[in-house]
């Protein structure tokens, strides 16, 4: 038995869970969200709890079982918390602001970067961090990866745009060999 998989999902009050034929909705009060239903998965609501089983115990069904768990509990806490991913921008002269739906940033090219954000998500700047904060898990942490990938850090100096906990290792240069 799946050990994340057998684990009741609570449902917190002013939660709203609907199972439908192929997918789940969670409404909540951040928003509505839905995630996929697999066939060899099976759902049950009992006293405010989400069930999540397995129909049988082909490899599929033990495949899907702790990931569809895990999607629904995103949901559950998308619509309730929400999610949030911190970036760091670090680098003489680079800035980033928002202004918007959009992200600019100011990296060491040319020309500023303008990066557009979706739908359902928001932005907020403090000095050189920036906050990207959505319902939606998964959604926040492709674009906080993609406002990554813009300047990644590299090991020399550290320069570049780095997540909030992320630990950059560092290299001596051509200096630091003698």
């Amino acid at each position: 038995m799946s050990r994340i998989g057998k684990n009741p999902i609570d449902i917190p009050s002013g939660v709203e869970v609907s199972v439908g034929a192929s997918e789940i909705q969670v409404k909540g009060p951040k928003g509505t969200l839905a995630t996929p239903v697999d066939p060899a998965v099976a759902y049950k609501i009992e006293d405010g709890k989400v069930y999540v089983s397995r129909v049988d115990d082909s490899r599929q069904a033990r495949g899907q079982h702790g990931l569809r768990r895990t999607l629904l509990a995103n949901c559950v806490d998308g619509v309730t918390k929400g999610f949030s991913k911190t970036l760091e921008v670090i680098g003489v002269g680079y800035k980033v602001s928002v202004q918007g739906k959009k992200v600019v940033l100011a990296v060491g090219y040319s020309h500023p970067v303008e990066f557009d954000l979706p739908a359902g998500l928001e932005a907020k700047v403090e000095g050189a961090k920036l906050t990207i904060e959505g319902i939606d898990k998964q959604l926040v942490g492709e674009i906080a990866a993609r406002i990554r990938r813009v300047r990644p850090p590299e090991p020399y100096k550290g320069k570049g745009i780095k997540y909030l906990d992320e630990i950059i290792r560092r290299k001596a240069g051509k200096s630091g060999s003698k």
